[in-house]
């Protein structure tokens, strides 16, 4: 399995080339960076952390595809994974409901927006010349001059079972949202894996993000994260409690990750909360040294 870490979208965006080359020295597979609505752009983000590092892969976490044309979608994508073949994850989503709104992207076809989206930014990253003239997205007859050697693999990030379905179908992997354990894990491989059947993508990533917070001190850990765990659990609209995530001693987090990927999570996402999140990141991946055969 594959362990990542994400670049919180509240640091400083000059602390990412250190963070990633630092994640790189440590070991790590992966580095996510993320597109909220104020904060900052993935596809820029995401050419840093690659021109920072030589082997680290960098997924996009996620790009609305509310707000991303297909066709400058897969312009901007299309160059990194040219410049850094096999090196980039596309993820995309729909984009939340509230955010999208503030900037008049909002749709009321979501699935038919993200699917198109999809199939036609594929077209053009293989090299083909796109006509689609869909319910939400016009392409018509465009190829790219510069496509990748290797396109990149397109991923999304969903929650609901229809979009799960959708993602298992078209997509080559699936995100799930930080507060996912075990058993949502199983829940959500159910309705992709109906969404495959019914698709003919040759494989499927899932991949979770997940809360980090280290700490010796179990109470401690706690209170540091109530705040984040409360936000997510109304997102998600469960109990705070259901939230899962990985707080307290570093010695707990082989076997919650251990338990993710007997779920059916190829990659794990860790996403560091709170103070010293290099620190964290270190300590989490020193624990997890024997589970990945270190």
């Amino acid at each position: 399995m594959r362990i990542g870490f994400m670049f919180d979208r509240g640091r400083a965006p000059e602390e990412l080339t250190g963070f990633a080359a630092e994640l790189e020295a440590m070991g790590a597979d992966d580095l996510w960076v993320v597109e909220d609505l104020g904060w900052t752009g993935s596809i820029s983000s995401a050419a840093l952390a690659l021109a920072a590092t030589e082997r680290l892969r960098v997924g996009l976490g996620i790009a609305p595809v509310a707000l991303r044309n297909p066709a400058l979608l897969a312009m901007e994508v299309g160059n990194l994974a040219r410049v850094h073949p096999g090196r980039l994850v596309a993820g995309v989503g729909h984009g939340v409901p509230e955010w999208m709104r503030k900037v008049g992207a909002e749709t009321p076809r979501k699935l038919a927006l993200l699917e198109e989206t999809i199939v036609a930014a594929r077209g053009l990253l293989d090299g083909d010349e796109v006509v689609l003239h869909g319910r939400e997205v016009t392409v018509d007859g465009l190829r790219l001059v510069h496509p990748p050697a290797e396109a990149p693999p397109i991923v999304t990030g969903v929650v609901r079972p229809r979009s799960l379905e959708l993602s298992g179908r078209v997509a080559d992997g699936t995100i799930l949202a930080e507060g996912a354990g075990p058993a949502e894990v199983v829940a959500a491989l159910e309705h992709i894996g109906r969404g495959r059947a019914a698709g003919d993508r040759p494989g499927h990533e899932l991949i979770v993000f997940a809360f980090l917070h280290v700490d010796d001190d179990r109470e401690r850990a706690a209170a540091a994260v109530r705040e984040v765990v409360a936000g997510q659990a109304e997102w998600l609209g469960v109990a705070p409690e259901e939230v899962f995530g990985l707080f307290g001693p570093a010695v707990g987090i082989p076997g919650q990750v251990a338990a993710l990927r007997d779920a059916g999570a190829s990659t794990v996402v860790l996403r560091p909360i709170g103070d010293n999140p290099n620190a964290q990141a270190r300590a989490a991946m020193a624990a997890l040294d024997p589970l990945l055969g270190g």
